[in-house]
């Protein structure tokens, strides 16, 4: 079996062109694949590429302060960003407001179906949610400035049934935030709050022909990784990027905390059993369920 390809971030930054379309994992503040995204800004800023890149991404990404989506908040590097919430963005919504970007709104949730209908090579997502709201052509379609031109939403009509058909397009790099890889580049998610989107934008884009970058906080021996945890397996990564430790924190700015993962859930659930074990049972009951949630 073939062996991933560990890379630099800067590395990483060199594999996206000019022009390409880039979606970016993350939820708020977690699973932002700071790493990847910081490299990319810091070569912009340096050589004046990448430019008139495609940002995609489903929720908003970052802390309002320059991380997450502002790292590509830059007059030229970015021509175009479709995205579900803008909120953690300001310098990506400031460019938008001044007519400097094509600027789209769609809906979160759709743009979650939409990784899973490119990566099917479907011809989009056909769906009601957005009907009569600001996501409907006949309400803008989700365009948010003067200068976005384009129709990316369309009214469709099936057995009689007005439906949104928000089309797809080729995806082609993906940046990602994992937790461990092997060294066949099979990833895990299990100290993040959670696997979002990284199943179906790593096949998105491993359809499209595009390159599949993930950043992790280390990597460990193959077949050392409980395959039922894998959440992006090997052959859709392209490359892999060891972040640091900051970068690689559970939320920017806040570390790994096992509540938010379900690793302390047991114990707790079998905490509140042994508090109604001590109302209802004996002690020697009540010994037994001690010793299991000290255990």
């Amino acid at each position: 079996m073939k062996k991933v390809s560990i890379i630099t971030p800067e590395e990483a930054a060199l594999k996206v062109q000019d022009g390409d379309t880039i979606a970016t994992g993350g939820f708020v503040s977690c699973a932002c694949p700071e790493t990847l995204s910081k490299a990319l800004e810091k070569r912009f800023l340096e050589t004046g590429h990448p430019q008139n890149l495609t940002l995609f991404f489903a929720a908003g990404q970052g802390h309002r302060d320059g991380t997450g989506g502002d790292h590509y908040g830059h007059e030229g590097m970015v021509k175009r960003v479709i995205g579900g919430h803008w909120d953690r963005a300001p310098k990506l919504g400031e460019l938008a407001l001044n007519n400097k970007i094509e600027a789209y709104n769609l809906p979160q949730g759709v743009i979650s179906h939409m990784y899973r209908d490119i990566a099917a090579h479907n011809i989009g997502t056909i769906t009601h949610v957005g009907l009569k709201t600001f996501a409907d052509p006949r309400n803008g379609g989700g365009k948010l400035n003067d200068v976005t031109k384009e129709d990316l939403v369309k009214i469709v009509n099936i057995e009689g049934q007005e439906r949104l058909l928000y089309k797809g397009f080729p995806i082609n790099v993906v940046f990602l935030r994992a937790s461990y890889c092997d060294e066949y580049g099979n990833c895990t998610v299990h100290r993040e709050i959670g696997p979002l989107d990284v199943t179906a934008m790593a096949q998105a884009c491993k359809n499209s022909g595009g390159k599949v970058i993930v950043q992790v906080e280390k990597i460990v021996q193959g077949g050392s990784l409980d395959p039922k945890l894998v959440a992006i397996p090997g052959i859709y990564v392209d490359s892999v990027v060891v972040g640091t430790e900051e970068e690689n924190m559970q939320c920017l700015g806040m570390p790994y905390d096992g509540a938010l993962t379900g690793e302390s859930a047991s114990r707790l659930t079998l905490s509140r059993r042994s508090r109604w074990t001590l109302r209802r049972s004996s002690p020697a009951a009540l010994l037994w369920s001690c010793r299991r949630t000290l255990s």
